[in-house]
């Protein structure tokens, strides 16, 4: 292993879209109990290259909270509130109605939709979106996400991108290669391909840039990545540990743990003047560090208590206070953009399994049932959360809702897969 990890590796560099096909799948393991059922009519009028009422349809699926009703099933296709006849839907089951036409305008195609709810017979909004072609998935994810925030009163997050690590390969041959993709693991994008580990991908405030570690010089090395063109700049590469990047909320700052002085400690990477301020100073290991949503604080894993356990550190001072009492390992801390909502990878009985913990209540929940959990991250909306566990032997993503009710697998259909990182908003 030493061998494999501070060896010489090629590698490829690449940010086109679509070199490779998606190699994500989705398998829903558990919904909720009573999922709200609605139909999302087929799009009327001009047709584009991608099918926006089943993309529409496979993310309200997704979220769990919905039962969409089968094209095969509808008594009728309305393109606009004028044509719904509203008994039709009733006797469906439907609650909630999506109907849409599209046209195309100066090159681009313009989608009028609207959400009705049936049993009122009320148009609870129309809306129109635009844009070309090529931005059809994007188009479909939009009407998801204003659809999924009218019925359930939170912003929707399918409109959102996902890092992650694959490998494939055993013993010395083993290829890694970082990947961008959608929520829903289309539009798979190779940005990174190594022969030496990549880990520990972050996204930046805007969500235009990644950072993450690659052992490709030999040894760990930070790298800040744009995704639009691959550039690519080197931060730290000192002797021993760099590690676990974490970019601040307001995007001037990294967090990041280095061992250049010898132990592995919290630094502060300042972004324009290139600075570094030492944050922690403990014999103990303080590691994984995570920005909290004011900037002003972050939280981080050390074992400074006898076991991990997850602090939370004050920058203007460095002061330091504990968070987790629960068990003895909680790790890998993650926090929702509420500020409140923390989740960790957490030992219960032998198993490691993600946990949340309301910082304001103290109420402590283990929200998986799979095992070697690990690599929690947050959806932006704080609706769902990313983790990396195991199918058998093989690494794959798992995703499961905050209050646990909603589950899915995303297995890759080749190789492992492992360390999501869940972006922020697009726009």
């Amino acid at each position: 292993m030493l061998k494999k990890l501070f060896g010489y590796g090629c590698l490829l560099l690449l940010a086109a879209p679509g070199l490779l096909r998606a190699e994500l799948t989705i398998e829903i393991t558990h919904g909720v109990d009573d999922p709200t059922p609605i139909a999302v009519v087929p799009l009327g009028g001009a047709q584009l290259p991608e099918n926006i009422s089943r993309i529409t349809q496979e993310d309200l699926r997704r979220s769990g909270l919905f039962r969409p009703i089968p094209d095969t099933d509808m008594l009728s296709f309305p393109t606009n509130a004028k044509e719904v006849y509203y008994r039709d839907w009733r006797l469906l089951g439907a609650e909630y109605l999506v109907v849409g036409n599209s046209v195309m305008r100066e090159g681009q195609f313009e989608i009028t939709f609207s959400l009705l709810q049936v049993h009122s017979g009320k148009t609870l909004f129309t809306k129109v979106v635009k844009g070309p072609a090529k931005r059809a998935r994007d188009l479909a994810h939009y009407i998801s996400d204003r659809v999924y925030e009218a019925i359930t009163g939170i912003r929707g997050a399918f409109s959102t991108r996902v890092a992650y690590i694959t490998s494939m390969g055993s013993g010395d041959n083993i290829t890694y290669r970082l990947m961008v993709s959608d929520s829903d693991g289309a539009r798979e994008n190779l940005l990174l391909e190594s022969k030496e580990p990549i880990m520990s991908p972050a996204w930046s405030p805007d969500a235009k840039q990644l950072v993450y570690v690659s052992f490709e010089s030999g040894r760990p090395a930070i790298y800040r990545q744009k995704l639009a063109t691959a550039e690519r700049e080197k931060l730290t590469n000192f002797r021993g540990l760099n590690g676990a990047p974490s970019w601040s909320p307001d995007g001037k700052k990294l967090a990041l743990v280095l061992s250049k002085d010898g132990n592995p400690e919290i630094y502060m990477f300042d972004l324009q003047s290139r600075q570094f301020t030492r944050l922690t100073r403990h014999f103990s290991i303080d590691t994984e560090p995570n920005w909290m949503p004011d900037s002003r604080s972050l939280i981080f894993t050390s074992d400074r208590g006898g076991n991990p356990q997850i602090y939370k550190l004050t920058v203007a001072n460095n002061r330091v206070e504990r968070l987790t009492f629960t068990g003895n390992y909680n790790a890998r801390p993650r926090l929702a953009q509420d500020g409140r909502t923390l989740v960790m990878v957490h030992r219960n009985n032998g198993n490691f399994h993600i946990a949340s913990q309301d910082l304001k209540t103290g109420d402590f929940r283990v929200l998986t049932e799979t095992y070697l959990d690990e690599s929690p991250t947050v959806a932006p909306n704080g609706a769902m959360l990313l983790y990396a566990t195991k199918q058998g032997k093989k690494g794959v993503l798992a995703a499961v809702s905050l209050d646990a009710g909603v589950r899915f697998l995303l297995p890759a259909r080749q190789g492992d897969v492992r360390e999501p990182a869940w972006s922020p908003f697009l726009n």
